[in-house]
């Protein structure tokens, strides 16, 4: 072809971008379903073994997104080279040789008790004996090392022991059961420890959890209340570094100045686990692929229309599973500054209906905590308040670290409690394409008027977290 054909073959190709930028900025942009399969064939497949956290199979899926953002046209974010975000964390082991001990009463770990979750770190507290019955309302000085005794027949005492995670105890002590074992053998019969990122403070992280055997449980209730408890673990040395892997993209608006929109959601899950009817693979197609799905769609319809006002961040967090340290990592070395985000929409597992929602509608948590959820749903947005406050999910997903910072942060969910979460059979045949794919056409406009408006999303009176609640 000569160069006067290659010269008419330019404008005609510019002619034809222009006219589909300008149909798109029209609201004429459809989320096609094939797309939003095609998402999901991949990042949910078993090829992806689970996308676990902070493994190669996250930096995986790290790296196709990162590859659809920059087919879509989207940028590297300012200061970044390339469209991945990657941070060290660290894996420590425990020894399995713990000891508790308690007025003189010393109990070893394998012989008298197991260890299925461990904050990192030895713990010393109180003792504080708490019946089933009276946990909800008993008053626990912080750091106490919590007896648990007493449950109701059919209470698990593994679930009983989760129910007081955020009562500020640094141990929580039950007796073994059926569901203690289980979940313990589910860890492989390892102490399950969370990962921390390697620039971030050191020291214990959560709660433990202890589960003794019968004769330990009679030897620890015939001590007093308030008397001290001290559980000793050791860390195995030598630990093999370990990265976690956030993928971002850039969309500058023609008013920089204006303010940053953030689009987010995780892209890890649980990789490969303890089998479940003969499945080892939690695929998690709902738990986050869909969420990813969401962030990809959504750049690909906004990159495609005319400029916006504003700047559009798009980050899927790697390692949310396991302690949400890929939005930690973010929110200490953020591309932007936190203080130009005008607000954060995280998306959370909206590949089913929740039953309790309106036909078609994604739950936001936090509804009434301000004014985005509204704004966004006046503008054709299908969100609706979260029905589970006593969930709370709204503290529970990525957006809460950046809420505490003061920006509006929200997540937009589909069904809150949906019954294949964390589990194998959260794959492909158990999604509902039609649902996810509506959801996210009803926010491509919403969001575009966002991103190309003045309107500035504030907090509700006492509506702003101040900590964990």
């Amino acid at each position: 072809m000569g160069v006067w054909s290659w010269k008419r073959a330019g404008v005609a190709v510019g002619v034809l971008v222009a006219t589909v930028a300008a149909v798109a900025q029209q609201g004429s942009w459809v989320v096609k379903p094939e797309w939003v399969r095609a998402h999901e064939e991949f990042l949910a497949s078993d090829v992806m073994a689970g996308r676990g956290s902070a493994t190669r199979d996250e930096e995986i899926a790290a790296t196709y997104v990162a590859s659809e953002f920059m087919a879509y046209g989207l940028k590297p974010a300012p200061g970044m080279s390339g469209y991945i975000q990657s941070a060290e964390v660290v894996s420590p082991a425990l020894d399995g040789a713990a000891v508790l001990t308690v007025n003189g009463t010393s109990l070893k770990e394998g012989a008298d008790f197991d260890v299925p979750m461990s904050s990192g770190g030895s713990v010393a507290g109180p003792l504080a004996k708490v019946t089933a019955k009276d946990a909800a309302g008993a008053k626990l000085a912080p750091g106490s090392v919590i007896l648990l005794t007493d449950l109701p027949a059919g209470t698990s005492a593994m679930q009983a022991a989760q129910r007081l995670r955020r009562s500020g105890a640094a141990a929580i002590v039950v007796e073994a059961d059926d569901s203690t074992r289980q979940m313990f053998a589910m860890l492989d019969g390892k102490t399950r420890v969370p990962l921390r990122l390697k620039d971030s403070d050191a020291g214990p992280r959560g709660v433990t959890i202890v589960t003794v055997n019968h004769a330990a449980m009679e030897r620890l209730k015939a001590q007093a209340d308030g008397a001290a408890v001290t559980l000793t673990v050791h860390e195995v040395a030598g630990a093999k570094p370990r990265e976690t892997f956030n993928a971002i993209g850039y969309l500058e608006g023609t008013d920089p100045a204006s303010g940053t929109i953030l689009l987010t959601a995780h892209l890890d899950h649980l990789g490969i686990g303890k089998p479940v009817d003969g499945d080892a693979i939690f695929n998690g197609a709902n738990d986050d692929a869909a969420g990813t799905t969401a962030v990809l769609e959504l750049a690909h319809a906004l990159a495609a229309g005319l400029r916006l006002k504003r700047n559009v961040l798009f980050v899927c967090y790697g390692s949310e599973e396991i302690g949400e340290l890929g939005s930690t990592y973010f929110g200490k070395h953020p591309p932007v500054p936190l203080k130009s985000l005008v607000a954060n929409l995280e998306f959370e597992m909206i590949g089913a209906q929740d039953p309790k929602m309106p036909r078609g509608v994604l739950l936001l948590t936090g509804w009434d905590r301000s004014n985005l959820g509204p704004t966004l749903k006046a503008h054709g947005a299908l969100l609706g308040p979260d029905p589970y406050p006593e969930q709370h999910f709204f503290e529970r997903s990525d957006n809460y670290a950046l809420a505490l910072q003061g920006v509006v942060a929200h997540t937009a969910a589909g069904w809150g409690t949906v019954p294949t979460y964390h589990r194998p059979n959260d794959d492909m045949a158990h999604l509902d394409l039609r649902f996810m794919t509506a959801a996210i056409q009803s926010l491509v406009e919403p969001i575009r008027w966002l991103a190309d408006s003045d309107f500035v999303p504030a907090w509700n009176p006492g509506g702003q977290p101040k900590g964990r609640e």
